[in-house]
C-alpha cells in the first residue's frame, strides 16, 4: 500500500461522522509517524489534507477526539515544513485568543504539547522559538487577553525558556520579553501574577541587563521598601525568591538593599508575606551564599523566630519544648487531634519554611557548625515536637543534615593541654582541673545536646498512635547520630529496646515492613556501637521478639534480623550461656538447609554462623557442624560463605580436620572458570593454610600447586600476586612437601613471569617472597635460580622483558643465600669490563644485578668494578649508561667512603658526567639507610645544591629530589638553608627551593613541622613568583603537602585558596601559535600550571575540606568542565562526583552552570575528514567521566533544575542508558 493511498484512507477515517471513527484515524496516523517519521516526504498536498483534518478535529464536538488530536499535533509538529510548523502555530495562538471557553483550553492544551514534544535539536525548535515567542508575548501584551489564556500563554513561554534557553537567547525578540511581563506581576489575579513570577525570573538571564535594572528599580526595590501594599511585598518577594533561583548572578549586586527589606517585610503580620520573605531568604542563603554572608546572623535569628511561630497553641516555649513529655496516658489525644485538623490554621507554613531556611544555611555554610550546636540545634530540637506532623519531619530532616555536616566537616572531640599542642591524653598533668581543656567543637557540643535530642525524640515516637511515617523519620534520625556519634546513646537504650519491642511485636505487611527494617538496622548499629553493659539487662525483652521475625517470610526482615543478631554476637563476644544462641543456630541451620531460601536471607544466616563460631564456641563445639555441609557447597553464590571461612578460620579456627575440608572445598572453587570470587578464595587459602595447629598435611601441595598454575600468567595481576603469596605460605609452612611439587610443576613459569614488565607492585612484593622461601626451603637451588633467571630474561622478546625486575630477584636469591654472592658477582661483572664482548642487553642486566647486589655487599674488595661501571657512563645507549649510574649508586651505598667522593667529584667537575653522576647520588639519597646518610649530608648539600642552579629541568629535578630527602635528616640546618634562597634572583634557584621542598613533603613523618610550620607559608608564597616555571612547581609542593601534611596547611588556605584559584584561570597571554608544515596550532605554556592546580584543588577536597570555601571552589570547578584539555575535564569531573558526596546541597544549587558543559561532553566528538580511532576513543572516555558525575549529581539534584533533570532523561533514553543505570545503582 502507497504511502500516498494510506493517508488518503487516514483522512476518510477522521472524516467519518462516527466519533469512534475519527479518533482511530487519529490513533492510526500517530503510529504511522512514529513507524515512518518521512511519511509526508515529498507530498506537499497530502501532508496539507492531513494538517488541516486533524487542526479542523480539534475542534471537535467530542472531549476524547480533541485530546487525541492534540497528541497527533504533538507528532506532527517533529516532521512539518516549516511553513506549515508556523500555520499551525497561528491557527492554535488565534483559537487561544478567541471566546470559545472549551476551544481556549484545548488550544493551549496543543501548544504546550507542541512545543514540550519539540526536538530539542535542529532547526524547527529554533524557527518554532522564533515564531511562538513573539506571538505568545503580543498575546500577553493585549489587554484584552483572558486571565486564562494569560496563564497558558506564560507556561508555555516558560516550557520555551526552560528547554531551548540558546535559541531564545540568539533570538531578537520583539517585544522584549522583560517589557511585556512585569506588569502581570500587578495583575488582579493571584494565579496570573504567580506564573508571571516564574517566567519573568525565567527570561531575566537572557535579557539585557538594563531591562532588568529597570524591573530591579521600578518594581523590586519599591515594592520592598518599608510601607509597601503587602499584597505587592508578597508578590515581589515571591519574584525575588524565583530570581534567586535562575539568576543569582544579576541579583546578588542588589541584595545590599533587597535583603534588610525583606528582614523588615518579613515582621509585618502577614503570614503569607513571612513565608514568601523566609522562602526568598532560603533561596538567597542557597544561589548567593558569599553576598549573603554580612547578613546571617540575621537571617539566622529570623529561622529561630519564625520556626516557633505557632499564634494559635497558647503554651509558652518552655511548656512546649516539654508538651510531649508526660506519659501518654496523661494525654487527650482527641483534643490534639481537633487542634491538628483545624484547616484555618497556615502557621505551621510559616514554621516549614523557616525549617527549610535553617536548613540552607546547615547544608551551605559548614565553618558555622560550631555556631550553628550553639544557635540552631537547640532550637530544632525543642521543635522535635512540632503538632504539625509535615513540619516535625522538616525538623528532623534538618536535623539529619546537621548530622551529616558534622561527620564531613565536624572534626573529632579533641583534648587541649597547656602547650596547645594535640598530645595524648594520657600524658597530661591536668586531666580534670579545667573545663576549658576540652576543645569547643562541633562533636563534643553535640554530644552534650545528646540527652536532650533523644529525650525529644522519644517522646514522639513511644506513641502507639504514631505514623510509620514519622517512625521511620524518627529512626533515621537515631541512625544517623550513631554514625556520627558512635556509643551516644548509651543512658537512653533501655526506653529505645521498650519501643522497638512493641514496634517489632505488630504483624509485618507490606505498610509497616519498611519501618519494621529501619528499626532492625538501627537495632544493629546499636549492638555494634556500644557496650554490652548498656544494654544487657534488656536483652531478654528484645530477644523472644527478634527470633520471632528470624522466621519472617518477608526476605529483608529475615536477613535484617540475623545482621542484628551478627551485631548481638560481635558486642558480646565471649558468650558462656544464652538462651538464645541456640535458637539463632537452629533458625539460621533451618535456612540455610533449605534450597528455595533466599540469596540475602542465606548470606546472612551463614555470617550469623561464622559470627556464633568466634562468640560462643563453646556452645558452637556442641554441636555436629552440619552447618559447614551447607555453607561449603559448590554451587550457587559462594562469595558469602568464602568471607565467612575466611573470618572464622582467622578468629576461631575450629581444628585442623576442619582447616583441611574447607581447604579442600576452596581448592575445588579454583577450579571454576572465571575471575568472579578468585581474590576471595586466595585470601581464605592464605589464612586456613597458616591457621593449621599441627603440620600442613603432606597432600596438601600435591592437591593446591596444580591448582594454582593457571594463575602464574600476567593475564591477571592481582590473582598473580595471591597465587605467589600462597605458593610462598605453602614453601614455608611445609618445605618438604612443597619444594619439590613447586619446582616441578612451576619454576619455569615462574621465570617467564620474573622478567615481565607488566610485573609490579604488590605482585613484585609476592614474587620477592616467593624466591626468598623457595631458598630457604632447599639452598642448593639458588645456584640454578640466577642463571636460569638470566638466560630467561636474555631469551624474552624485549618489549617483554624487564632487566630490573630480573635483577632484583637475582639480589632477592643472593640475599637469602649468601654462599652464592661471590660467584654470582664475579660472572657478572665481567661483562662490564671494557674488554667484554658480551651483548649490550647482557651489559645492561650486569649492570643493574650488581647495583642491586652492591646495596647490601662491599665491593671495595674487587677493585677494578666501580672504575669499569663508571666507564659505562660514557656509552653509546642510554639504556646502559642510565643503568651505569644506577649501579655506580647503589655500589657506593655499600661502602660510602670509599665510592661517595668519586661520584661527588665528577657532579663539581665534569660537566660531560655531572647528570648521570647526580643519579647516582639520587640513589645514594634515596636507598641509604638514615643514619649513614645523617653521616653524609654535609658531604653531599653544597656540591648538589650549586650544580643544581641550572637551567636544564632533568638536572634540577634529580638534584632537588636529592636535597627534599637531605633536608629531613637535619631539618634544622638545612630547611633555613633553603628558606634564605626563596628570594634568590636566579629562577633557576629558585625552582629548585621549591622542589626541594615539595620533596621534602613526600616524608610524611611529623619530626621536623615544628620547624617547617613556620616557614610553609614563605616556601608556598612562590606561587605568586614571575617565573612560570617556578610557580608550577610552588602549585605542586601545595599538592604534595595537603596530600601529606594537611595539619600544617589549614590555617594558611585562606591566604592561599585565592593564589590557587589565580591559577586555574586560561592566561590568553600564555597562548602561541605554533606553524607546523601547512597548518597552525595553539600551544598553552599555562596549561601544566593549570593542570597542576586544577590536581592540587582535588587533592585539597579530599584532606582539607573543612577550611575550603565551597562556593568559592565551586566557582572554579565549573570553568574547569569547559577547558581546552580533556585531563582537566576529567579532574573537574572527579571532582563534582566528591562534591556530590561531602557538599550535596552546595552542588545542587550549581546544577544550571555545570548541565551546559556535561551535555556538550556527552555529545562525543565531531567526525570530520581528519578523525583518527584515536580521537573517538579518547572522546569515549572522557564521556565516561562525565557520566560518572552525572550519576552521582542525580542522587542528589532531583528536582532542583529542570534542564538537568531533562538531560538526566535523555541519557536514560540513549546510548549510555545501560552505563548510566549500573553507576546510578
Amino acid at each position: 500500500m502507497t504511502k500516498g493511498y494510506l493517508m488518503n484512507s487516514l483522512i476518510e477515517k477522521m472524516q467519518s461522522p462516527d466519533q469512534d471513527f475519527r479518533f482511530m484515524g487519529l490513533n492510526d496516523l500517530m503510529t504511522e509517524i512514529k513507524q515512518d517519521p518521512n511519511s509526508f516526504q515529498g507530498d506537499e498536498a497530502v501532508e496539507n489534507k492531513v494538517l488541516n483534518q486533524v487542526l479542523a478535529l480539534v475542534e471537535d464536538k467530542i472531549s476524547e477526539v480533541k485530546n487525541q488530536a492534540v497528541k497527533c499535533l504533538g507528532q506532527l509538529i517533529k516532521i512539518l515544513r516549516q511553513s506549515q510548523m508556523e500555520l499551525v502555530v497561528d491557527k492554535l495562538i488565534d483559537f487561544s485568543g478567541g471566546k470559545d471557553e472549551e476551544l481556549r483550553d484545548i488550544s493551549g492544551l496543543a501548544l504546550k504539547t507542541i512545543t514540550a514534544e519539540l526536538p530539542p535539536d535542529g532547526r524547527i525548535a529554533a524557527s518554532a522559538c522564533a515564531k511562538l515567542t513573539p506571538k505568545l508575548l503580543g498575546q500577553i501584551e493585549n489587554p484584552t487577553t483572558p486571565p486564562e489564556t494569560l496563564v497558558e500563554s506564560l507556561s508555555i513561554l516558560s516550557i520555551l525558556i526552560s528547554r531551548f534557553p540558546n535559541h531564545l537567547s540568539n533570538a531578537n525578540l520583539s517585544p522584549q520579553p522583560l517589557r511585556v511581563l512585569p506588569p502581570l506581576l500587578l495583575h488582579a489575579r493571584p494565579v496570573v501574577r504567580k506564573r508571571a513570577i516564574l517566567t519573568v525570573s525565567q527570561f531575566i538571564p537572557i535579557s539585557q541587563p538594563v531591562l532588568f535594572n529597570d524591573l530591579l528599580n521600578n518594581i523590586i526595590l519599591p515594592n520592598l521598601a518599608e510601607g509597601a501594599q503587602i499584597e505587592k511585598q508578597r508578590t515581589t518577594v515571591q519574584l525575588v525568591a524565583a530570581v534567586g533561583r535562575h539568576s543569582p548572578g544579576q541579583i546578588a549586586p542588589a541584595l545590599d538593599t533587597i535583603v534588610p527589606s525583606i528582614l523588615k517585610a518579613i515582621q509585618r503580620d502577614d503570614e503569607e508575606l513571612r513565608e514568601g520573605s523566609l522562602q526568598a531568604l532560603e533561596a538567597l542563603v542557597l544561589r548567593c551564599s558569599s553576598e549573603v554572608t554580612p547578613y546571617q546572623q540575621a537571617i539566622i535569628q529570623a529561622g529561630v523566630q519564625f520556626i516557633k511561630y505557632d499564634p494559635n497553641y497558647a503554651a509558652d516555649d518552655e511548656d512546649e519544648e516539654m508538651a510531649d513529655a508526660d506519659d501518654e496516658d496523661e494525654e487527650d489525644e482527641d483534643d490534639l487531634d481537633d487542634e491538628y485538623s483545624d484547616d484555618e490554621d497556615t502557621s505551621y507554613k510559616i514554621r516549614r519554611s523557616a525549617t527549610k531556611l535553617l536548613a540552607a544555611i546547615i547544608g551551605t555554610r559548614p565553618e558555622l557548625l560550631t555556631a550553628i550546636y550553639k544557635e540552631i540545634s537547640p532550637v530544632l530540637i525543642s521543635r522535635f515536637g512540632d503538632r504539625e506532623e509535615n513540619v516535625r519531619l522538616e525538623v528532623w530532616a534538618t536535623y539529619i543534615t546537621l548530622l551529616k555536616q558534622t561527620s564531613v566537616y565536624g572534626g573529632t572531640p579533641q583534648v587541649k593541654s597547656s602547650s596547645d599542642d594535640l598530645s595524648p591524653r594520657g600524658k597530661r598533668k591536668r586531666d580534670t582541673e579545667e573545663v576549658m581543656d576540652v576543645e569547643e567543637n562541633a562533636h563534643s557540643l553535640l554530644k552534650a545536646q545528646v540527652p536532650a535530642l533523644a529525650k525529644a525524640l522519644l517522646n514522639q515516637i513511644k506513641s502507639p498512635k504514631t505514623s510509620p511515617a514519622v517512625l521511620q523519620a524518627g529512626f533515621a534520625v537515631l541512625h544517623t547520630l550513631l554514625t556520627v556519634l558512635p556509643g551516644s546513646l548509651a543512658a537512653q537504650v533501655p526506653q529505645i529496646i521498650t519501643i522497638s519491642k512493641s514496634l517489632l511485636s505488630q504483624n509485618s505487611s507490606s505498610s509497616t515492613s519498611a519501618l519494621h527494617l529501619s528499626c532492625l538496622s538501627f537495632l544493629s548499629l546499636l549492638f555494634s556501637t556500644h557496650a554490652p553493659s548498656s544494654f544487657a539487662s534488656s536483652l531478654s525483652t528484645i530477644t523472644p521478639v527478634l527470633l520471632k521475625l528470624l522466621q519472617e517470610r518477608h526476605p529483608r526482615v529475615a536477613s535484617e534480623t540475623f545482621r542484628v543478631f551478627s551485631s548481638l554476637l560481635t558486642s558480646l563476644a565471649p558468650i558462656k550461656d544464652a538462651d538464645w544462641v541456640e535458637e539463632v543456630y537452629n533458625q539460621a541451620l533451618s535456612r540455610l538447609s533449605n534450597h528455595d531460601t533466599d540469596a540475602e536471607v542465606r548470606a546472612c544466616a551463614e555470617e550469623v554462623i561464622g559470627d556464633l563460631w568466634i562468640a560462643a564456641p563453646d556452645v558452637m563445639r556442641s554441636k555436629d557442624r552440619k552447618e559447614w555441609e551447607y555453607i561449603c557447597r559448590s554451587s550457587g553464590k559462594t562469595e558469602g560463605a568464602v568471607k565467612v571461612v575466611t573470618k572464622v578460620a582467622r578468629e576461631a579456627p575450629v581444628g585442623d580436620e576442619w582447616v583441611s575440608g574447607c581447604t579442600a572445598w576452596l581448592i575445588g572453587l579454583l577450579q571454576k572458570s572465571g575471575r568472579a570470587g578468585k581474590a576471595e578464595v586466595f585470601g581464605a587459602l592464605e589464612v586456613l593454610v597458616k591457621s593449621y595447629k599441627g603440620a600442613v598435611p603432606s597432600d596438601l601441595p600435591a592437591a593446591l600447586v596444580p591448582q594454582v598454575r593457571s594463575y602464574i600468567s600476567t593475564a591477571d595481576i592481582a590473582l598473580l600476586a595471591q597465587a605467589l603469596t600462597i605458593l610462598s605460605i605453602l614453601l614455608e609452612s611445609a618445605p618438604a612437601t612443597a619444594f619439590p611439587q613447586v619446582e616441578h610443576d612451576l619454576l619455569a613459569e615462574i621465570y617467564k613471569i620474573s622478567h615481565s614488565p607488566l610485573v609490579s607492585g604488590p605482585a613484585l612484593d609476592a614474587l620477592f617472597r616467593f624466591y626468598a622461601a623457595l631458598v630457604k626451603a632447599d639452598n642448593q637451588i639458588s645456584s640454578h635460580l640466577v642463571p636460569n633467571l638470566v638466560v630467561a630474561s636474555e631469551k624474552a622478546p624485549k618489549v617483554e622483558n624487564s632487566p630490573s625486575n630480573v635483577a632484583r630477584c637475582v639480589a632477592c636469591v643472593v640475599r637469602n643465600s649468601q654462599s652464592v654472592a661471590a660467584g654470582v658477582i664475579a660472572e657478572y661483572s665481567k661483562n662490564v669490563k671494557p674488554s667484554s664482548k658480551a651483548k649490550p642487553s647482557l651489559v645492561l642486566l650486569s649492570l643493574l644485578i650488581i647495583g642491586e647486589l652492591g646495596r647490601f655487599i662491599d665491593m671495595s674488595p674487587q677493585n677494578d668494578i666501580f672504575p669499569n661501571i663508571i666507564a659505562h657512563f660514557a656509552s653509546d645507549q642510554e639504556e646502559i649508561r642510565s643503568a651505569a649510574a644506577f649501579a655506580a649508586g647503589n655500589v657506593a651505598i655499600g661502602n660510602l667512603q670509599q665510592f661517595l667522593p668519586a661520584i661527588v667529584e665528577m657532579v663539581k667537575t665534569d660537566p660531560k658526567k655531572r647528570f648521570l653522576a647526580l643519579h647516582a647520588s639520587k640513589e645514594v639519597v634515596t636507598h641509604c639507610e638514615q643514619g649513614q646518610l645523617e653521616g653524609v649530608a654535609d658531604f653531599l648539600w653544597t656540591p648538589l645544591f650549586e650544580n643544581s642552579q641550572t637551567a636544564e629541568e632533568a638536572t634540577r629535578n634529580v638534584a632537588a629530589a636529592c636535597l627534599g630527602k637531605l633536608a629531613t635528616t637535619h631539618p634544622s640546618k638545612y630547611l633555613p638553608q633553603l628558606h634564605a634562597k626563596i628570594r634568590d634572583p636566579s629562577p633557576a634557584t629558585r625552582a629548585t627551593v621549591v622542589s626541594a621542598i615539595r620533596y621534602t613533603f613526600a616524608d610524611a613523618s611529623k619530626s621536623y613541622d615544628e620547624l617547617l610550620s613556620p616557614l610553609l607559608v614563605d616556601f608556598l608564597s612562590l606561587m605568586v613568583d614571575s617565573d612560570l616555571t617556578v610557580r608550577r612547581l610552588a602549585l605542586s609542593s601545595l599538592n604534595s603537602a595537603a596530600r601529606t601534611k594537611p595539619h600544617l596547611l589549614k590555617d594558611h588556605l585562606k591566604t592561599l585558596q585565592p593564589i590557587l584559584y589565580k591559577e586555574t584561570d586560561v592566561n590568553p597571554d600564555l597562548i602561541r601559535t605554533v606553524q607546523m608544515g601547512p597548518w597552525t596550532h595553539k600551544v598553552d605554556d599555562g596549561l601544566e600550571t593549570r593542570k597542576t592546580a586544577y590536581e592540587t584543588m582535588y587533592t585539597l577536597l579530599d584532606t582539607c575540606l573543612a577550611k575550603l570555601d565551597l562556593h568559592l571552589f565551586l566557582s572554579r570547578v565549573v570553568p574547569g568542565l569547559a577547558d581546552d584539555s580533556d585531563e582537566i575535564k576529567v579532574i573537574s569531573h572527579m571532582m563534582l562526583f566528591r562534591l556530590s558526596q561531602v557538599a550535596p546541597t552546595a552542588v545542587a544549587q550549581r546544577l544550571d552552570e555545570v548541565t551546559p558543559q556535561l551535555e556538550k561532553t556527552m555529545k562525543g566528538a565531531t567526525v570530520t575528514k581528519d578523525t583518527v580511532k584515536q580521537d573517538l576513543e579518547r572522546a569515549a572516555e572522557l564521556q565516561r567521566s562525565a557520566l560518572r558525575a552525572i550519576a552521582a549529581l542525580s542522587k542528589i539534584g532531583a528536582g532542583v533544575s529542570v534542564r538537568f533533570d531533562v538531560f538526566v532523561e535523555e541519557i536514560k533514553k540513549g546510548t549510555w542508558a545501560n552505563e548510566f543505570k549500573e553507576l546510578s545503582a
